[in-house]
């Protein structure tokens, strides 16, 4: 079921630090769809600095997000995003990626305390994939954009960091 995701009543975001996008280099058209529409819903909730990673593929997204929180010793970043497409073939090779993807990124939201959305669509055929990122109002990245700002926006409101 597709469903719009409102962005008119997004909490305001008092000094925005920084998001890493983390994108899979396969089906690179859907992946930047989603990756443009997701920057735009973040800047239009004041955050301007958005850096973009493209990595081999979506195994390899939780070791840099890994690697990107390590290295984030004044807790700069907000939020990581995490956008990819597995489309189902016939060999368990998407389910092996999908699993330990998500398995990855759940380990280092855990071990960093820090918001990482997931978009990294395991879809079974193509269309499936295109319904989901195109250039509309269901578009993924609208919908990670927004998880990450609500997610920043409560953090704070508890008083965890960043």
């Amino acid at each position: 079921m597709k469903t719009v995701v409102d962005t008119s009543g997004l909490p305001a975001i008092d000094r925005p630090g920084r998001i890493c996008i983390l994108q899979s280099k396969w089906y690179p058209e859907l992946v930047q769809s989603m990756t443009e529409a997701c920057q735009q819903v973040l800047g239009q909730a004041g955050y301007t600095d958005i850096h973009t990673h493209t990595l081999p593929g979506s195994l390899e997204i939780p070791l840099a997000a890994r690697d990107l929180l390590a290295q984030d010793v004044e807790q700069q970043i907000d939020a990581i995003i995490c956008f990819g497409v597995i489309i189902k073939g016939d060999t368990l090779h998407f389910e092996m990626i999908s699993e330990e993807s998500m398995r990855g990124l759940g380990s280092v939201m855990h071990d960093f305390r820090r918001p990482v959305v997931v978009e990294i669509l395991p879809v079974f055929t193509m269309q499936q994939a295109v319904d989901r990122a195109s250039d509309d109002e269901f578009n993924k990245g609208i919908e990670a954009a927004v998880a990450a700002i609500e997610m920043v926006a409560w953090r704070r409101s508890i008083g965890a960091s960043p």
